[in-house]
């Protein structure tokens, strides 16, 4: 068994199993997962269980974090939208660099004062806590859900800082092993030819990745995750052999490029990359947890967590004034990027390397250094993931949920459902490439959004955080599929429901109803009723179920009815919902029906003979011109009118 336990291969292989049981467990528990992953990482380790020995890997290790630390950093970058960037870009910039300086000499006065090190140590732990890093910022930045400027800013400094400090932090290493005279000249050469290598290489790499997967010949669709992660690997390795630590910001640079040049296959490259990023991270933090000894951690004694609470509530709020001064934030969206700086991978793998590379010159304090800088992982981690949406709260800055409906689809069948849902206070969006859709539906009062619902910008402008549902609504049912799948793909949880056609079609039914509801209860003839809706033919009535009948009360399952009412919307005990295929009619429930007016009577007296009520008469839907010109004028491109319609 001692021999199995030194294995590097079983090692590895634990810790992937318990990085992944650690997050798992973390998201039932709802708290930052970091958190489990170092106490996973301690207790696997060599002063506990012995199962994880990090030692074992000898070289190995670095090779592994560079990797991993490769992957995390492209994912993060991938996933930044330039767009926004440019919007708080200032304050970012300020961040990356006066921000940092001013937490590196924060940190270096600290740990000179309060610890009593040396120059040299202070300074080298200075540069190792200006980073904050995506592992950590990102995760939490998803479960508090701050306003859109916030988090631009925290994101984007999370991916900026780290390659800011990596390389600076590598740098003063190299620096401190060097000669004091040959000292300053060497840090600014260093630094500006590992940015320069890094920019260069990353950009041109980013060029090809991108070139490639927009190209449908080139490469197959199969491989081209495959064929991306392969690049990242390599261009990182490449970029480091040219100029060390110079691969950080190669692969931050692709990420943005290939980001933001318009890939077709963009949404599977992200989540791919957030898959392995997931999975890395917990291998990471669990190794180089393991690889800290807790007598390390518990020597430092009150002197360590004295200088973690002067990082927290001296160098952050006064680097991001610093960072922040004529910006636009409020003083309430600073104090909340001021208390959320929590350190991550970046940070315990440079930390990890110093200990390494200062014991191999034989001086002392590498150690110590690294116990400090986990000691600030795992304090910031823990308080400002725990504290971060209390904090959030209490200043203000929490993102409202758009709630309501988005509709795919602005035909006149869309109209009278977004109509419905209007009626019943449910806030909708429609989304549609008809210009003339479109046109009718903002004359109606909707929010429109004209674009193709299937792209990820026109998804993007649509905000799918916290709504109450996506819909499916052309006349094209596999298009309304292809939406709805769209949709899974960014939240497997989003109530999703789809309109589809009666008779024979290519799309049985149970296939679409797999992950979607079938909207109207059943398959109905779409382009009858948004024809029969286009031209005022159809009406909204509620009705109330008093005494449901035992043969059957569900308009939505009688075929009998598909041409003569449609039910819309399902009010009980106050809760608005779509109807849908799930829906079972009880006594008391109230539904908008829509009426085709040639067989209004006949519809009527079916419900009626069923143990349904009328209660109102919502809208009718008589076609409205709107003025000529004046919508093209306020939203649209002159050349929209020539776009094709998914309606």
């Amino acid at each position: 068994m001692e021999h199995a336990a030194s294995s590097p291969a079983l090692s590895v292989a634990l810790a992937l199993m318990a990085g992944m049981l650690a997050q798992v467990l973390a998201r039932r528990l709802s708290i930052p997962g970091i958190v489990v992953l170092l106490a996973s990482g301690v207790l696997l380790g060599p002063e506990l269980l012995g199962l994880v020995q990090p030692a074992s890997l000898g070289g190995a290790l670095p090779m592994l974090v560079s990797f991993s630390v490769a992957v995390i950093l492209f994912e993060g970058a991938l996933s930044l939208d330039v767009r926004r960037l440019r919007k708080e870009g200032r304050v970012i910039r300020w961040l990356v660099t006066v921000g940092a300086l001013v937490t590196a000499l924060c940190g270096a006065l600290a740990a000179r004062g309060v610890m009593g090190w040396s120059w040299r140590n202070s300074l080298l732990f200075g540069t190792l806590v200006m980073v904050t890093g995506p592992t950590v910022i990102t995760p939490l930045l998803r479960r508090i859900r701050v306003v859109r400027p916030v988090e631009t800013v925290l994101e984007g400094e999370g991916i900026f800082v780290d390659a800011v400090g990596a390389i600076t932090a590598v740098v003063a290493l190299e620096v401190a092993l060097r000669p004091p005279e040959e000292a300053l000249t060497t840090f600014f050469q260093a630094l500006a030819l590992r940015w320069g290598v890094g920019l260069g290489v990353g950009s041109l790499a980013g060029w090809i990745i991108a070139s490639g997967l927009k190209s449908e010949r080139a490469i197959p669709e199969e491989l081209r995750n495959v064929f991306s992660l392969a690049m990242v690997l390599g261009l990182g390795q490449v970029s480091g052999a040219l100029a060390p630590e110079s691969g950080v910001v190669a692969v931050i640079a692709a990420g943005l490029v290939v980001g933001n040049a318009g890939v077709p296959v963009r949404r599977e490259l992200v989540t791919f990359k957030e898959q392995l990023t997931v999975m890395l991270v917990g291998m990471l933090f669990v190794l180089l947890a393991a690889d800290v000894r807790l007598g390390e951690v518990t020597a430092l004694g009150w002197r360590g967590l004295a200088t973690v609470g002067l990082l927290m509530v001296v160098a952050r709020p006064l680097a991001v004034w610093a960072s922040t001064q004529g910006s636009k934030l409020s003083w309430r969206e600073r104090g909340f990027i001021a208390w959320l700086g929590p350190r991550g991978i970046v940070a315990a793998a440079v930390a990890s390397l110093f200990a390494t590379r200062l014991e191999s010159h034989g001086l002392e304090g590498g150690p110590a250094l690294r116990a400090l800088v986990f000691l600030v992982i795992a304090v910031t981690v823990v308080v400002q993931g725990l504290s971060g949406g209390w904090v959030a709260g209490l200043l203000g800055v929490r993102r409202s949920a758009p709630g309501g409906y988005v509709l795919l689809g602005a035909n006149g069948l869309a109209r009278l459902v977004a109509r419905a849902l209007k009626a019943a206070d449910q806030n909708v969006t429609l989304v549609d490439t008809g210009a003339e859709a479109c046109r009718r539906a903002q004359e109606e009062g909707f929010q429109v959004i004209f674009g193709d619902g299937l792209d990820e910008r026109t998804l993007l402008r649509a905000q799918l955080e916290g709504r109450a549902g996506f819909v499916g609504l052309t006349v094209n049912e596999g298009v309304n599929l292809l939406f709805t799948n769209k949709v899974r793909e960014h939240d497997r949880a989003a109530l999703r429901l789809v309109a589809m056609h009666s008779g024979h079609t290519a799309i049985r039914k149970e296939h679409a109803s797999t992950h979607n509801r079938i909207l109207f209860g059943d398959e109905r003839g779409l382009d009858l009723w948004a024809s029969w809706s286009e031209r005022g033919q159809v009406s909204l009535e509620r009705w109330l179920l008093e005494a449901p009948q035992v043969d059957s009360s569900n308009p939505g399952e009688s075929r009998a009815l598909e041409e003569t009412l449609l039910p819309v919307l399902l009010v009980r005990d106050g809760q608005v919902r779509l109807y849908d295929d799930t829906v079972r009619p009880m006594a008391g429930d109230r539904v908008d029906f829509a009426l085709h007016a040639e067989r209004a009577d006949e519809a009527r007296a079916w419900l009626t003979a069923h143990g349904w009520r009328p209660e109102s008469t919502l809208a009718q839907t008589p076609p409205e011109e709107p003025p000529p010109g004046a919508w093209e004028k306020d939203i649209l491109p002159a050349s929209c009118g020539s776009s094709p319609s998914l309606s």
